[in-house]
């Protein structure tokens, strides 16, 4: 799973001042840390076709809302959430008819634990490795066409949380959606993912 380097608040104060005053090593810097996991966020949102475009949009907004920012989140969330707006929004506009949200509906509250975990989180797998079932070109591709056919949003989870590492606190603040509605999309794009699995193993 992926991480990235965080730097100390002061550290990142620092950074800022320098990205502020246009400061080419600073700004070297936070491409080189934060670039890919935009991208990553906004190919999961929008898909390949517009990613780096809605990234490239995101870094020029990014730069000119420096002076304003206030530092509420880490340099990373406040970047994700730009590059997260940016692809919601290129999503509507590419296809007015699709909604972010689709894919997911409430469940109700007696499915969850009092940790936020679905009773029914736990699945039974054959004997097969994870290594192996991925080592499987086949289904390889099965799994890469669930994922980009899941809606938008449950995509944007489910990359963050589960390629990206990203903490669910930090993904509800860069999506903009409650943490119950976090919970409900990743679960819903696990068991989608599941299913396909599933019935590859059946056939």
């Amino acid at each position: 799973m992926k991480k990235n380097t965080m730097p100390s608040r002061k550290n990142e104060r620092r950074l800022i001042k320098q990205l502020i005053e246009g400061e080419s090593q600073a700004f070297d810097f936070v491409v080189t840390e934060y670039h890919n996991i935009m991208l990553s966020v906004a190919r999961a949102i929008v898909g390949e076709a517009f990613a780096d475009e809605v990234v490239q949009d995101a870094w020029v907004s990014a730069i000119k809302a420096l002076p304003k920012f206030e530092g509420r989140s880490s340099l990373k969330t406040w970047l994700l959430h730009i590059v997260s707006n940016g692809a919601k929004s290129r999503v509507r506009r590419e296809n007015r008819h699709v909604s972010l949200d689709d894919g997911w509906e409430s469940v109700p509250a007696d499915k969850f634990d009092q940790a936020g975990h679905r009773y029914d989180d736990v699945y039974t797998w054959d004997n097969a490795t994870p290594e192996s079932l991925l080592a499987n070109e086949q289904l390889q591709t099965i799994i890469e066409n669930t994922f980009q056919n899941l809606p938008a949003i449950q995509r944007a989870v489910l990359s963050m949380y589960e390629m990206e590492g990203i903490k669910m606190d930090e993904i509800c603040n860069i999506l903009d959606i409650s943490s119950s509605n976090a919970r409900v999309l990743l679960h819903r794009a696990r068991t989608t993912l599941h299913h396909s699995i599933e019935k590859y193993q059946d056939n």
